[in-house]
C-alpha cells in the first residue's frame, strides 16, 4: 500500500522504543501514513525510567523542521517533548508561514518514573504562547494540573480544567483520564461548543509506557487523512486501548504496548 498521508513529528527520543520519537513513527506507520522527524532531545531511558536527557540545540530542531517542510511538506504536525523555552521558540519560528492547520500538542512534562522533563519557564511560555497556535492539545491529568494549577480528582473536575485551557487559548482540549482511579478510563473532548466523553476498560496491565505519545500521533494521523477532530480522537483512543490490551510484556517495569496490532503481514513476508 501507498501512505495515505504525512506527518512530522516534533518530539524526544526513546531509545527502548516505547514512547517519544520510536512510538510516534511505529504509530504513524501502522496506521498507514509517512512520518518524519524533528528530535528535539536524545535520552537514555528503558521500562524503569529516565537516566539522562541530551537535548538537541534549538538552532538544529529549527532546520530540521524547516528543510523537512521545504521538501516533503507534512499534512499534519504533531509536537511532543519541548524542554525549554529557547526550543518552544525554535519550533514556533519554524511553524510561522507553513500554513499547516493540523498541529496537536502533546504537552510531555513528566516521565512515567516521576522525572520531570520540562522546565517552569518552558511551561510558562507554551501556556503562554504555543497552546493558541494548536488545533488540538492532549494533557493527562497531572499535566492539565500543572497548566491550570487546579486540582483534579473527577470527571467533573477534568471538564472545568479543560475549559480553564479554553479559556487560555487553547482550540480543543482532550484530557487523558488514565491517572484517576477507576474500573473505566474516560477520556474527555472539550471544545468552545461541545464536550465528548471516550469511555474505554482499564487492563490491569503496568505495560502503558509511550501511551500519551502513541495517541497523540494517532490522533494526528488520522487528522491528516481529513477525519474531523472527535471522530479523530475516538479512533486514536480506541487504538491505544487495543495496543495496551495486546502489549507484549516487554521490560522489568512500565514496559510498551504494541503499536503493530494494525498490520496484517502478506504471506510472502512471514
Amino acid at each position: 500500500m501507498k501512505p495515505n498521508s504525512k506527518v512530522l513529528i516534533i518530539a524526544g527520543s526513546d531509545l527502548s522504543g516505547g514512547a517519544g520519537i520510536q512510538a510516534d513513527i511505529k504509530t504513524v506507520t501502522a496506521l498507514g501514513s509517512y512520518a518524519m522527524t524533528a528530535i528535539t532531545a536524545i535520552t537514555a531511558q528503558n521500562t524503569t525510567g529516565v537516566q539522562s536527557i541530551f537535548p538537541i540545540p534549538p538552532k538544529e530542531i529549527f532546520n530540521q523542521i524547516i528543510f523537512t517542510i521545504k521538501d516533503i511538506k507534512p499534512n499534519a504536525i504533531k509536537i511532543g517533548m519541548l524542554h525549554s523555552n529557547k526550543v518552544i521558540e525554535s519550533v514556533i519560528r519554524s511553524l510561522e508561514g507553513s500554513n499547516i492547520k493540523d498541529i496537536v500538542l502533546d504537552p510531555v512534562m513528566v516521565a512515567k518514573g516521576g522525572t520531570k522533563l520540562i522546565d517552569d519557564k518552558a511551561i510558562k511560555l507554551l501556556r503562554d504562547k504555543l497552546i493558541k497556535r494548536v488545533i488540538l492539545i492532549t494533557p493527562n491529568i497531572p499535566e492539565a494540573e500543572i497548566l491550570t494549577n487546579t486540582s483534579i480528582r473527577s470527571k467533573e473536575d477534568m471538564i472545568f480544567a479543560a475549559h480553564k485551557l479554553i479559556e487560555i487559548g487553547a482550540n480543543n482540549v482532550l484530557i487523558k483520564g488514565g491517572h484517576l482511579k477507576s474500573k473505566i478510563v474516560q477520556d474527555i473532548f472539550v471544545s468552545k461548543s461541545d464536550i465528548k466523553i471516550f469511555i474505554n476498560k482499564r487492563y490491569k496491565t503496568k505495560n502503558t509506557h509511550g501511551t500519551g505519545c502513541t495517541l497523540s500521533s494517532a490522533i494526528t494521523t488520522f487528522l491528516s487523512c481529513g477525519k474531523p477532530i472527535k471522530k479523530s480522537c475516538e479512533l486514536g483512543i480506541n487504538y491505544v486501548s487495543s495496543g495496551i490490551k495486546t502489549n507484549p510484556k516487554y521490560g522489568k517495569g512500565h514496559g510498551p504496548i504494541n503499536h503493530l496490532h494494525t498490520i496484517n503481514i502478506e504471506r510472502k513476508f512471514k
